[in-house]
């Protein structure tokens, strides 16, 4: 369920960085509207200053049209105190960038992402040290789902 308000006519096109913001983590992860997939990138440590920068640095590396933040609601699809954050960080976002954020309804992503990186882990594709990178998994869900959501868009 995507959350933004945005007509059709004037939906982004092109990379597009999504996040998993959590209070000690934030998940990133980079997709393309045209092929219409997305890739974990890394997680960066929720430390204020510090994780702001990384952020910037990432914003401008990948030059994105747009942004997509996971909006964690309640089972029935109310406002938490997680999400109240999360808006917070989505307003943050925009207003440090100048870029539209939108937000994602995330319900039951961390969970897909866990059974995502479980499963990658035993096919050996992640070993122990690479469990912080569980968030961006989480990242690519959401920003996978925001793409889904949309009409496919070509050209």
């Amino acid at each position: 369920m995507a959350l933004a308000v945005m007509p059709e006519a004037q939906a982004p096109r092109g990379t597009l960085l999504a996040f998993d913001f959590g209070l000690a983590r934030i998940g990133v992860a980079v997709g393309q509207t045209q092929t219409g997939t997305a890739n974990p990138l890394e997680t960066v440590s929720n430390t204020g200053d510090e994780a702001w920068r990384r952020i910037q640095q990432l914003v401008s590396e990948w030059r994105p049209v747009a942004m997509v933040v996971g909006l964690p609601l309640d089972s029935e699809g109310l406002d938490t105190d997680m999400s109240r954050n999360a808006r917070r960080f989505a307003d943050t976002l925009s207003d440090k960038t100048g870029l539209h954020v939108f937000l994602q309804d995330e319900r039951l992503t961390s969970r897909a992402a866990e059974e995502a990186f479980v499963a990658m882990r035993a096919a050996g594709a992640r070993r122990r040290r690479d469990a912080v990178l569980k968030d961006a998994f989480a990242a690519k869900i959401i920003l996978e789902n925001w793409l889904q959501s949309r009409p496919r868009q070509m050209g």
